[in-house]
């Protein structure tokens, strides 16, 4: 077999896993057949990537619209930091973070809005605010009222993977079996989202990139990612300027955006479909570059 063949067969491979062509949220199908783009609005003080540049309610407002005119499929909005080191912030807090902006995303954009949350009062308040999808980072774990309030909604949701809590999981990291462990978990998360009555098709996992993980780590999940397919749900990764990536190549944040693309391109190698980026433009471009690539590869017809 040749090196050509072998791409082939590796192209048809991530493609069989490929389970769900669509994602059901709260108000519609998102196509999975692209990658789709989840653009990141960080509504925080401290937040790792853009150092609170949008705390501010007016800044925040006006990248909501950035983000849909760079190619977003997806704008998830957050309000509360959950970068390692970081403290809770109270229910009432996150909600007044978030509400002006919630209620700006009906007139300004068209995108979903996903709600990027641990707590269900705050996931509640956001889908009757027109949000369709909940982005977990706990997987359920530090929340379970979000699983029913998910069924009944209709809601997208998103099941990341963590170690502990972010204000401590990058404290004492052992795995004896990542790859095998990250499935096991992940795939309690999805039982307990199915067990509240949620569709498998509401239903994306997330491998937790810098959520509990060494550098080394990372890009092991990365690049094993076929291993998450298993679990029979669509992929999302977010690898956006992450410090594995300034672990790995000595670069500080602000200079992460081609580190954060190359990741992004071998997670959609290796069978990712949603990608949760900062950069949008440049990751949108990149991504679809190197779909029309991989189509072509495979015989599909060029555009």
């Amino acid at each position: 077999m040749n090196e050509g063949q072998v791409a082939n067969t590796e192209f048809a491979i991530f493609q069989e896993r490929e389970v769900a062509k669509t994602w059901r949220t709260a108000r519609r199908e998102i196509d999975l057949a692209k990658p789709v783009l989840m653009g990141v609005l960080n509504i925080t003080p401290d937040s790792f990537a853009d150092g609170g540049r949008f705390f501010d309610q007016e800044a925040a407002v006006r990248r909501l619209e950035q983000l849909q005119e760079e190619g977003a499929d997806i704008i998830d909005i957050g309000g509360e930091s959950t970068r390692p080191g970081s403290l809770p912030v109270t229910e009432d807090e996150e909600l007044e973070r978030l509400a002006p902006v919630l209620e700006a995303t009906g007139r300004l954009v068209d995108v979903p809005i996903s709600v990027d949350t641990t707590k269900a009062g705050v996931a509640e308040a956001a889908l009757a605010a027109g949000a369709e999808i909940i982005n977990d980072i706990s997987g359920l774990r530090f929340d379970p009222d979000i699983g029913e309030l998910a069924a009944q909604s209709g809601a997208g949701l998103v099941l990341m993977h963590i170690r502990g809590r972010p204000r401590t999981m990058q404290e004492g990291i052992r795995y004896d079996d990542l790859l095998g462990e990250v499935v096991a978990e992940l795939r309690e998360s999805v039982t307990r989202a199915l067990a509240a009555g949620c569709q498998r098709s509401q239903l994306v996992v997330d491998p937790g990139i810098g959520f509990g993980k060494t550098a080394e780590q990372n890009l092991v999940l990365l690049n094993e990612l076929g291993r998450i397919g298993e679990l029979g749900c669509p992929i999302l990764i977010g690898p956006s300027r992450k410090s594995f990536i300034g672990k790995t190549l000595g670069l500080a944040v602000e200079d992460r955006l081609e580190a954060t693309i190359a990741a992004c391109v071998v997670g959609l190698l290796r069978g990712a479909r949603i990608f949760r980026v900062h950069d949008v433009r440049p990751a949108r471009r990149a991504l679809d570059m190197a779909e029309a690539i991989i189509n072509q590869v495979n015989g599909g017809e060029s555009t």
